[in-house]
């Protein structure tokens, strides 16, 4: 599935996992750690955990957390914090208040990736220091944090620092340039390998510039996106198949890019992001992701841009990773998955990035029971959504019997050439041909005349349908 047991590697371009399974984050930015909140946005209007239930139920399978080196100073406290509706963040720390976060992502199957977003809380740098925020803290902290959450597999790795970039007029971050002060690649190897001695297991994700000279036109794009100066000077760990590459990609609403304007656009695209980030991934040279892109949808062109991303990303667990920003409604460039209200969902949004989503597999775990004797079931399917090699379908698994399907498990046949990705309303899996989906932890029994609904996605034809629908060894009518 698409987050995979264990700890994640990369086998050229691809992730996998402790297993060698091809693995893909499909994410969420939840801002606010690295802010004078020193905590995630919006817990002043609600639970965590009802937010983290509701990014596992769209589909996300992994959170980006950005957090500022500020936020471990002594006496920092997280503030806008309802007591009410998060009584159990009271007091925390900074760290307990991410503990309690990343504690239950992991139950529902998440992943988490921390990023270094700034050294303070008031705003962004071009470099991963600051006087009062020296270098030397950037590596202490993130030994920390590696050391800190060693062998919790729910975090898989360290986002190095958000969105280097140069400063008009001169200054700030290069790359390749050959200035220790300056130069991100350099930076990049000090602080990655500084990870890896503390915890081997994590994925050092690095991320671009915004401008490389001598790489082609053009030679400035988003800060963090720029990914062109990586062919010449790779970045180079102590173990190499820890190394992700991150690039940031935004819409002209954010910023009128001149491609936004070039008389070929959209068809512009995929050359502009082979340019800057995507010949690492097709050239099988490490993995990509996309760890920052968004958009309000308020230009037309956003919305084609955000699909042909997409597209360009490709579906399924071979596709590139991706975490969008945001979840917060309340970032001024972009908006969020989340409305104003903190609470419904951005459908529009949510309807381009669906197809592309894997559903985390919700944790715990264990064996099925085997129903009782007096089985019938009956069975619904319909396919919901199709794409160029991929599907979404739902199964309705109906009790027609009078005695509950005690921890039920349903299993098919899987047509011939499809793949199941990803699935929700239960824990859905694909060995072989042969698909399994079982009771969720949450609701184990299937009350006599109740029915549950059972959504999956999965790679190939939608066509034909699945076959031989059964709870044990009972066959349930179609």
């Amino acid at each position: 599935m698409g987050t995979g047991t264990g700890y994640w590697h990369a086998s050229g371009s691809q992730l996998v996992d402790a297993t060698g399974a091809p693995v893909r984050m499909t994410g969420v930015n939840w801002f606010g750690a690295e802010t004078g909140n020193y905590s995630p946005h919006g817990l002043w209007s609600r639970n965590y955990k009802d937010m983290l239930d509701q990014m596992a139920s769209l589909g996300y399978n992994t959170l980006r957390l950005p957090y500022s080196n500020q936020l471990f100073d002594p006496g920092v406290k997280p503030n806008s914090i309802d007591a009410v509706q998060n009584p159990d963040l009271q007091g925390l720390s900074g760290l307990q208040v991410l503990d309690k976060i990343i504690g239950y992502a992991g139950t529902k199957g998440m992943r988490v990736i921390l990023d270094q977003h700034r050294p303070d809380s008031g705003a962004q740098s071009a470099l991963w220091y600051t006087s009062a925020y020296p270098e030397s803290r950037w590596l202490s902290d993130w030994t920390m944090l590696a050391q800190h959450y060693k062998g919790n597999t729910t975090v898989i790795g360290a986002d190095l620092h958000n969105e280097p970039h140069s400063i008009q007029g001169g200054g700030g971050a290069c790359w390749g340039c050959g200035d220790t002060a300056t130069d991100w690649r350099l930076a990049a190897e000090r602080g990655g390998n500084a990870v890896l001695a503390a915890n081997p297991d994590w994925l050092v994700i690095v991320e671009g510039v915004d401008c490389v000279s001598g790489t082609g036109d053009p030679q400035c794009g988003w800060w963090g996106g720029n990914l062109s100066g990586a062919r010449q000077f790779p970045v180079r760990l102590s173990k190499a198949d820890k190394l992700v590459y991150s690039a940031h990609e935004y819409a002209t609403s954010v910023f009128a890019q001149p491609w936004f304007s070039d008389p070929a656009f959209p068809a512009n695209l995929p050359a502009l992001w082979d340019h800057f980030f995507g010949y690492l991934q097709k050239q099988n040279i490490a993995p990509v992701l996309l760890g920052e892109f968004g958009t309000t949808l308020a230009d037309p062109r956003d919305k084609v841009w955000l699909q042909e991303l997409m597209k360009y990303a490709g579906t399924g667990t071979t596709g590139m990773s991706f975490t969008y920003w945001s979840w917060n409604p309340n970032s001024g460039d972009t908006g969020g998955i989340l409305n104003d209200d903190w609470t419904t969902v951005n459908q529009a949004k949510q309807a381009i990035l669906q197809p592309y989503l894997i559903p985390p597999v919700g944790g715990g775990g264990g064996g099925t029971t085997d129903p009782p004797p007096a089985v019938s079931c009956a069975v619904t399917y319909h396919v919901d959504n199709t794409w160029q090699g991929g599907f979404v379908a739902s199964v309705t698994l109906k009790n027609t019997g009078t005695t509950p399907l005690k921890t039920w498990a349903l299993g098919w046949t899987a047509a011939s050439g499809t793949q199941i990705t990803g699935g929700w309303g239960a824990t859905v899996t694909q060995s072989g041909a042969q698909a399994t989906a079982k009771a969720p932890t949450w609701a184990p029994d299937l009350a006599g005349g109740a029915s549950t609904s059972i959504g999956f996605q999965a790679t190939g034809a939608s066509t034909p349908n699945p076959s031989g629908f059964a709870v044990g060894a009972t066959a349930c009518t179609t």
